[in-house]
C-alpha cells in the first residue's frame, strides 16, 4: 500500500515541493497535500497521475513503504521470442504507470509479421487498456501513403513525408526508449533503454515530427 510518507519521499528525492508534484501530475496542491498527509484515501487514478510522473523521472516507491532513484539500463530483445517479451514490458509498463506512447518510423506489416499469433492479442489488451485509461494513447507516424491503420482502436496516426521517413522504428513511453531494427539476425533487435533523458531527446524530436506530419486523408478505393 502506498502512503503519503512515501509520495513526500519520493518528492523531496527529486528537490520537488507539493506544488511542483501537482503541477506535473495534473492535480491540485489540495490534492497532494491530502494524499501526504493520509488525510483522504486516493483515489486509483490520482495515484496512478503521481507513479507516472515519478516514473518518468526515474523514482519509484518501493515494498515496505520504500523510494529509491531506478536504476538506469539497456535490456535487448532478439528474434520473435524477444519481440514478445517486449511488447508485454510495454503493456505492463503502461498498466503500473500509463501515460502515452510515441512511435515513429512504423510500417505495420513488418509489425504484425514478427508479432504472429501474438499481435492479435496484443491488440486487444491494447485496446482494453486504452477503454480503461481514457488519458491513454498511442500517437504513430508512418509513411506517406500508408493507410495500414491496424492499431486504430486505440491510436492516432499520421503520415510523415517519404523524404524524412526512417524505418527504423523507435518507441518512447514513459522514462523509456526503444530502438527497433528489422535487418538484424535474428529479426527483430529491440534495444530498450530506460533513461529519461535519452527519452526526453526522441519525445521531443517525435513531437516536433508530429507536428509537422500530415492527417491521412480518407481513403480512396484503390489505396493502399
Amino acid at each position: 500500500m502506498i502512503t503519503g510518507r512515501q509520495i513526500r519521499a519520493a518528492r523531496a528525492l527529486l528537490g520537488w515541493d507539493a506544488t511542483d508534484l501537482a503541477e506535473k501530475a495534473g492535480l491540485t496542491r489540495e490534492t497532494v497535500s491530502k494524499v501526504e498527509n493520509d488525510s483522504v484515501h486516493a483515489r486509483e487514478d490520482t495515484l496512478a497521475k503521481m507513479l507516472r510522473v515519478f516514473s518518468q523521472n526515474d523514482v519509484e516507491l518501493t515494498d515496505n513503504s520504500g523510494v529509491r532513484l531506478k536504476p538506469q539500463s539497456v535490456e535487448i530483445f532478439e528474434g520473435t521470442s524477444g519481440f514478445f517479451a517486449f511488447y508485454s514490458y510495454v503493456y505492463d509498463y503502461l498498466v503500473q504507470y500509463g501515460g502515452d506512447v510515441c512511435v515513429s518510423g512504423v510500417d505495420e506489416k513488418l509489425f504484425v509479421k514478427y508479432q504472429g499469433d501474438f499481435s492479435d492479442i496484443h491488440m486487444k489488451r491494447m485496446a482494453e487498456l486504452a477503454e480503461k485509461h481514457k488519458e491513454f494513447m498511442m500517437h504513430i507516424l508512418v509513411q506517406e501513403g500508408d493507410y495500414n491503420f491496424v492499431a486504430s482502436n486505440y491510436a492516432k496516426y499520421k503520415w510523415q513525408s517519404k523524404k524524412h521517413f526512417s524505418a527504423t522504428p523507435f518507441y518512447v513511453f514513459g522514462n523509456q526508449l526503444a530502438l527497433i531494427s528489422f535487418t538484424h539476425e535474428p529479426a527483430p533487435l529491440v534495444i530498450l533503454i530506460k533513461s529519461s533523458c535519452f527519452a526526453e531527446a526522441y519525445r521531443h524530436s517525435f513531437d516536433l515530427a508530429w507536428d509537422g506530419a500530415q492527417i491521412p486523408p480518407p481513403k480512396k478505393e484503390g489505396d493502399k
